[in-house]
């Protein structure tokens, strides 16, 4: 049975005394009944990162991940985080392809295939983000860009490679903009997603893989995102940054 996830993305916001706080209060909430049945991921700004991972250590079922790294090992990057940095402080997952590092930072399909190779290399599950702009969608070319995305990313892969992915589906359309996918929008993507892995490795792969809905998800509308087919959890972004909000989410699967 493929895992379920939420994976709190908190991009370049709280400093480092308010995110150990956000950290202890998330875990404190999470019972371990639920924690049993969800992958807790905090994706937190690097200096965060070490000591998210030490909050962490012995409590199972939550995991930290780093929001970027480098394509390289290591070099002349300055402000850059190597993959192996990440791995060096326990951390297991990254974000790899986040909508805000295609747009801001140009980062593209070929380099974000290095990105994920590289993350393999050092031990870490890649995060992968794709989706489609709200032109795209308008223009009925959703399901082409998200089949480009995938293929020039992800499809260089091996099998077994490819079983230590999570996949994060992000319509940029509503991310940060007040607008979601509807489920059925959400659902039908999922789907595609899942048909598309399954031809390139198996049905097999394309049942344990994890995709995550990564649009402006909340506690509102969780329950009723996680409670389609092919939806495993969510990559969450602003709730993420409440405590109450982001564990209002994890446990909306308690009633799935």
């Amino acid at each position: 049975m493929r895992k379920k996830i939420v994976a709190g993305n908190w991009k370049m916001n709280k400093n480092y005394q308010e995110g150990m706080e956000l950290v202890a209060e998330a875990m404190h909430m999470i019972n371990d009944e639920l924690n049993a049945k969800v992958l807790t991921i905090f994706a937190s700004p690097a200096i965060h990162l070490a000591s998210v991972q030490k909050l962490i250590n012995g409590h199972a079922n939550f995991a930290s991940a780093a929001q970027n790294c480098h394509q390289e090992n290591a070099g002349a990057f300055t402000g850059e985080i190597a993959a192996s940095m990440i791995h060096s402080v326990g951390a297991s997952y990254v974000l790899i392809g986040h909508s805000e590092r295609r747009q801001y930072f140009k980062e593209t399909n070929e380099l974000l295939a290095k990105k994920v190779d590289t993350a393999l290399a050092n031990h870490l599950h890649p995060i992968f983000c794709f989706g489609e702009l709200k032109e795209e969608r308008e223009a009925g070319k959703h399901f082409e860009v998200v089949a480009q995305q995938l293929k020039e990313s992800l499809f260089h892969l091996t099998a077994s490679d490819f079983a230590k992915i999570v996949l994060a589906y992000e319509p940029v359309w509503a991310i940060g903009t007040g607008l979601t996918a509807s489920p059925e929008q959400a659902q039908e993507m999922h789907a595609f997603i899942r048909a598309s892995i399954a031809n390139q490795f198996g049905t097999e792969a394309a049942a344990d893989c994890s995709i995550l809905y990564g649009g402006s998800c909340n506690p509102q509308n969780a329950k009723i995102l996680f409670s389609q087919a092919d939806i495993d959890g969510g990559l969450i972004g602003g709730a993420s940054l409440k405590s109450r909000d982001f564990t209002d989410i994890v446990t909306s699967f308690n009633s799935i």
